[in-house]
């Protein structure tokens, strides 16, 4: 069975994305995930690391990606006020407060309405807004302040193997985690693509200017 195989492989990229996320955050002096997908993250890492513990292999994973998305969590709590200058620093506060406490209420509702104990639509579900926020973040920034195509292809083989452990043993019936899956692996190859590109076209352009 290859279940557990595919979500300790999944583990380990997502965890390997995590340290590239924390690494990059450090060396550019921002963050790297987007506010609302680590708000969503570490609520999710937390309710099934504590609060609905899942079985002896998946819960030390998840229990390690929270410690590392605590990291995260403090590099928006001190560079976050930077990438929003119009918005007060007690607002910036505020708001990401609320959003740990929204996110956090809805992962646990969402588990107890669904009996969805495993995680499995909460996880692809903000597993998807994440990828859509990672793209979104590309441009705005004008940059790849905080991220690196690395991180997305991380991402997204990490996430291709907890979708194929799924799909091939646990979403029988199911119409909504196929369409998760796919759309999460989409998603994810749109951004390694335009994060290579805008690599590319920055090396061009500061090339050119030491030439110029």
């Amino acid at each position: 069975m290859l279940f557990y195989p595919l979500m300790i492989a999944g583990g380990l990229f997502w965890a390997l994305a995590y340290l590239m996320i924390i690494r990059r955050g450090f060396l550019d002096g921002t963050y790297g995930m987007p506010v609302a997908a680590l708000c969503a993250n570490i609520s999710w890492e937390f309710v099934f690391s504590f609060i609905f513990p899942h079985g002896p292999i998946q819960t030390p994973i998840n229990a390690a990606w929270f410690v590392l998305d605590l990291v995260i969590l403090g590099q928006i709590v001190r560079y976050g006020p930077r990438e929003f200058p119009a918005l007060p620093r007690r607002s910036f506060y505020a708001a990401l407060i609320a959003g740990l406490l929204t996110a956090l209420a809805a992962v646990v509702a969402i588990t107890v309405e669904f009996q969805d104990f495993d995680g499995a639509y909460t996880a692809f579900g903000m597993n998807l807004m994440m990828s859509v926020l990672f793209l979104w973040m590309l441009y705005p920034r004008g940059s790849l302040r905080g991220q690196s195509p690395w991180i997305g292809v991380a991402k997204m083989v990490g996430t291709a193997c907890n979708s194929a452990a799924f799909w091939l043993y646990a979403s029988e019936g199911s119409v909504l985690l196929p369409f998760l899956f796919v759309a999460i692996l989409l998603f994810d190859a749109a951004y390694v693509f335009f994060a290579f590109r805008l690599r590319r076209t920055k090396s061009a352009f500061a090339s050119a200017r030491a030439v110029g």
